[in-house]
């Protein structure tokens, strides 16, 4: 072990040691400000020039045994001392495109790992065919090559974790914690309190108070770390793109999927592709690919439509730096566009450029009318040929290269990024498993085509609205120290066209900007299915690089498993899961080109098994396999344009995925109508963690369901995505306990992210308690006593303290947080409730119910869509709920005032309950209600309260009524004889 007290090199880690093992003298690069720098590393950077040092700027002295040169002003070549590296071991900067597990020589058997076979492989092939590539800038991966170079040429760092307040942290915990034990104490005086006149609905009422209890733990604990991120990309800008030198920027694949344009507008799927086309980055690192699952032709012609008018609009944006750079979005908002544009040419420019738009949407909106009514004999090209995707489940691939370097320019001739129309091929009795198998396919297509180490998938309807957002997230991704464990970086989601009140909590603030800060602090957000930088490399399948070891406890816990009869078979499962992980890693095998085996030897052969065995992984395409290894992206330049295009209709022919690891293990997986959440939760199994990145300007907005119908249908899938994991094989319960590389809160949070549905059915019932009182006149708790009373005070003051410092930290307003909570009792009364009757049907009987909403127009100008009323089921439990909660509290002051002073007391305990129910269910009250001019429904509800009040208050003295009693009613003709 290094001894205290050696500081360490600031680029590769090693101690500061002199280089000869005779001496004991610390290295020191630079006399002028002590900058630690190991004299291996001051070799490098001398042999490239660099004479000066990072920090001070003061000449570097070099020591060499009992000699110094310094310099004195003049350039002084410096040779490499250390060419000869036996005697001092490797340099760690010379392993850093190593792995941990690949920085041994030899695995336990003996057999070099499989990075130094593909080394020797290609060593081997480059001397065959005359050129001698030197493995330096093709094996490295791109971060360590970055990391290998000037680690701090700017003296900045890439990104830095910017952590929650102390003071705001600790009382939040406190307050946790302090609430967890007043829960303690109000279940055990709660259990040991029953009420013996209503037993049935006491039990009921503890059933769900535990159950609410059990969800809050797996939804609060989570949120123990909460932190916040921040990316410098001027930073990242002097580190990667140096004036002078090429640009090092990763190149990035966009991933746009759609399926059905005439539910999903074209005009907006356009304007993200623009977005992207236009995004404030290198353009030949920019590939953009648009998946059309739908086999539209509409889809294609407004690509071709799009690629043609990007030829303009990309120009403008990056001359101009406008944001958001979808023109639809951009020329629709109300602000001064003068401000910060000083050239006198940017008035007439935008003119024409909105002139130019205006024409566009016309083509492209002509298009859409003419698709509405398909001919009989199917759509024609302009070219006279049938449309292949006539037949939307029955057609082969199509690819379609519109913009690129071999493309069309823009009007001032630059280059354009690449823009890519794919549809994979569709036939009868394949599984296609919808939005999973075509990203997927888009995984393979694009690993073809360009092979960009990182792909950012986007949904169609959501542009990006900050042209900076990819520098944002390769602060992260290409940090050496951070981004070498990443498997994504998620951005919150941001949404357009939302009422300024958000009646429906359609933009998840809470979710967003708290849940998901709090994951970050562990082992990552969860992925949430758009707005998303992938490594590639974790999409494939792969373990991270510094692999963590199983634990003690995991090994322990196998081998007693193992002792105790039945449970050796789970445990034996979870071993075999890490032994095929850990497997996966030798299988990266060098790749060959199979019409050459006959000139391997017996060595080279050997290798070939490997590349069968990843054949079984990744399918039958060399080209593919091949695009696996290369970590930093690119493409083979032996292929030829061609057979790259077959190649890519190969990989995304309908039977590609046959007896692979498809779906399964690798890439997208299959199984749920989430697979968003089912893909994150796979790779943060294998140890890969994920980071929150959240810009000042959002970096990618949206639009989202605002009328309650489709908001409630959206829940719904979501929901019942979320019990198909449940009743999966993937189940967060037990899923993935092999490895020990999920952490235990990761997990809690995965766990709630399943079980929440199930939430639906105590809480359904909890709301029909209070109707349920008052109706029959019992009530679920006992009279009081002084100290319950001040047990139940105190859990409800623990449950404001704990919002409100989530308030403080987070950011989010008190209204935003209502909203939510809100509607998480409108959802889970309904969507939930129906996701979960689904969910068994689905599993238990294989019966798929589908929901299906009748549409009606909408001709408000202003959030038209909120004030269309959709009839559905989903409608129907939290309809009965809100009429027998307002029947039970008319029925209740009825009993009341029918009974005397001493049932008011009682009365209004209940009456809380019921209108706890009411005030969360009326956001739902209010979308019954419809269009905005209607009467407001406060009005409307409080009308019908207070008629029934004064009604029963007149018919309890009401002097016209017949009394049995005939004291009292003798009395009573005395009085009107008087």
């Amino acid at each position: 072990m290094m001894e205290s007290g050696v500081p360490l090199c600031n680029i590769c880690g090693e101690p500061m040691r002199s280089s000869l093992s005779s001496s004991l003298e610390i290295f020191v690069a630079c006399h002028g400000c002590n900058y630690p720098l190991c004299r291996s590393c001051l070799d490098e950077e001398m042999g490239q020039g660099r004479a000066r040092c990072l920090m001070c700027g003061e000449p570097y002295v070099h020591v060499r045994g009992k000699e110094s040169l310094e310099e004195s002003g003049e350039h002084v070549i410096m040779e490499s001392h250390l060419q000869d590296r036996e005697d001092g071991g490797v340099h760690a900067r010379s392993l850093s495109g190593l792995s941990m597990n690949e920085s041994e020589v030899n695995d336990g058997s003996g057999n070099t790992i499989w990075k130094n076979r593909v080394q020797s492989w290609r060593e081997k092939k480059n001397k065959k065919n005359g050129g001698m590539k030197t493995l330096k800038d093709t094996q490295l991966p791109f971060e360590q090559q970055m990391g290998a170079k000037e680690f701090s040429e700017a003296g900045h760092r890439l990104s830095a974790i910017i952590p929650i307040s102390r003071n705001k942290l600790t009382a939040y915990r406190a307050v946790i914690i302090l609430r967890l034990m007043i829960l303690g104490l109000f279940f055990h005086y709660r259990i040991t309190n029953p009420v013996d006149s209503a037993y049935g609905l006491w039990l009921t009422s503890v059933i769900c108070e535990i159950w609410f209890a059990f969800s809050w733990i797996l939804d609060q604990f989570p949120k123990w770390s909460p932190i916040s991120r921040e990316a410098y990309i001027d930073a990242l800008s002097a580190r990667y793109e140096r004036e002078g030198d090429s640009c090092e920027l990763a190149a990035v694949d966009f991933f746009v999927s759609t399926v059905d344009p005439l539910k999903e507008p074209p005009l907006i799927t356009a304007n993200t592709v623009l977005s992207i086309l236009s995004v404030d980055y290198p353009v030949e690192k920019v590939s953009c690919y648009v998946s059309d699952d739908g086999a539209a032709m509409l889809t294609f012609e407004t690509m071709a439509e799009t690629s043609d008018f990007a030829r303009k609009w990309v120009p403008f944006c990056k001359k101009y730096l406008i944001e958001p750079r979808a023109p639809e979005f951009y020329f629709s908002q109300k602000f001064d566009y003068l401000k910060d544009k000083v050239q006198p040419s940017f008035v007439k420019e935008r003119r024409a450029m909105k002139r130019d738009y205006e024409e566009y949407k016309v083509r492209i909106n002509a298009q859409v009318a003419k698709a509405q009514k398909t001919p009989e004999d199917g759509w024609v090209m302009q070219d006279g040929t049938p449309w292949p995707g006539n037949k939307t489940r029955d057609h082969p691939g199509m690819i379609q290269v519109f913009l690129g370097r071999s493309g069309a320019h823009d009007i001032f001739e630059n280059e354009l990024p690449r823009l890519v129309y794919v549809s994979r091929e569709k036939r009868p009795g394949y599984q296609h498993h919808k939005k999973a198998g075509a990203m997927n396919a888009l995984v393979r297509v694009s690993a073809v085509l360009t092979n960009a180490p990182y792909i950012l998938n986007l949904d169609c309807d959501h542009y990006i609205n900050n042209s900076k957002a990819v520098r944002e997230a390769m602060c992260f991704m290409m940090d050496p120290q951070v981004g070498r464990n990443l498997c994504y970086i998620q951005f919150p989601q941001r949404f357009d066209g939302i009422d300024h009140s958000d009646r429906y909590a359609n933009r998840n603030i809470v979710f967003f900007d708290i849940n998901m800060k709090g994951l970050d602090g562990i082992q990552g957000p969860v992925y949430v299915g758009t707005g998303c930088v992938f490594n590639r490399q974790a999409l494939y399948g792969y373990s991270p690089p510094s692999l963590p070891a199983l634990t003690k406890s995991s090994s322990c816990s196998w081998c007693c498993f193992c002792c105790c009869g039945w449970p050796s078979v789970k445990a034996s499962k979870d071993k075999n899961e890490s032994i095929k992980v850990s497997k996966r890693e030798d299988l990266n095998a060098a790749i060959f080109n199979l019409e050459e085996i006959e000139n391997y030897d017996e060595y080279e052969r050997s290798l070939l098994t490997s590349q069968m065995s990843f054949e079984k992984s990744f399918g039958l395409s060399t080209v593919f396999i091949e695009s696996t290894l290369m970590e930093n992206g690119g493409v083979s330049e032996s292929i030829n344009p061609p057979t790259m295009i077959k190649e890519a209709i190969h990989v995304i022919s309908c039977g590609y995925e046959e007896k692979s690891e498809w779906g399964k293990e690798i890439g997208w997986i299959y199984g749920s109508v989430t697979e968003d959440i089912l893909t994150g939760f796979k790779m943060h199994c294998r140890g890969w963690r994920s980071i929150y990145c959240m810009p000042l300007r959002p970096a990618f907005k949206g639009s989202a369901p605002i009328n309650l119908s489709d908001r409630l249908h959206q829940v719904l899938r979501w929901a019942l995505g979320s019990v198909e994991i449940f009743f999966s094989r993937h189940c967060p319960l037990w899923y993935g306990f092999g490895g020990g590389r999920l952490k235990w809160l990761q997990r809690l949070a995965y766990i709630n992210t399943t079980v929440y549905p199930f939430t639906s059915l105590p809480l359904i019932a909890y709301c029909s308690l209070p109707a349920i009182c008052l109706l029959t006149g019992k009530f679920i708790i006992p009279t009081l006593s002084n100290v319950a009373s001040m047990l139940f005070l105190a859990l409800f003051i623990s449950i404001i303290l704990t919002s409100v410092i989530e308030l403080r930290w987070s950011g989010v307003s008190i209204e935003d947080w209502w909203r939510n909570e809100q509607f998480w009792v409108i959802g889970g009364v309904s969507a939930h409730l129906f996701a979960v009757f689904q969910g068994f049907l689905k599993i238990l009987a294989g019966i798929d119910t589908n929901f299906t909403v009748t549409a009606k127009a909408a001709d408000d100008a202003d959030f038209g869509e909120l004030y269309v009323f959709k009839w559905t089921t989903l409608l129907i439990p939290p309809t009965s709920l809100l009429i027998v909660n307002l029947v039970g509290v008319v029925a209740g002051f009825s009993d009341a005032l029918n009974s005397g002073y001493e049932a008011w007391g009682p009365l209004f305990g209940k009456v809380f309950f019921s209108l706890w129910v009411i005030l969360h269910l009326y956001p739902f009250l209010k979308g019954l209600m419809g269009r905005q001019n209607r009467t407001p429904t406060i009005v409307v509800l409080w009308s019908v309260m207070l008629a029934s009040v004064f009604s029963l208050l007149w018919v309890k003295i009401d002097p016209f009524l017949s009394n049995t009693d005939t004291s009292s009613g003798s009395q009573g003709c005395n009085l009107i004889d008087c």
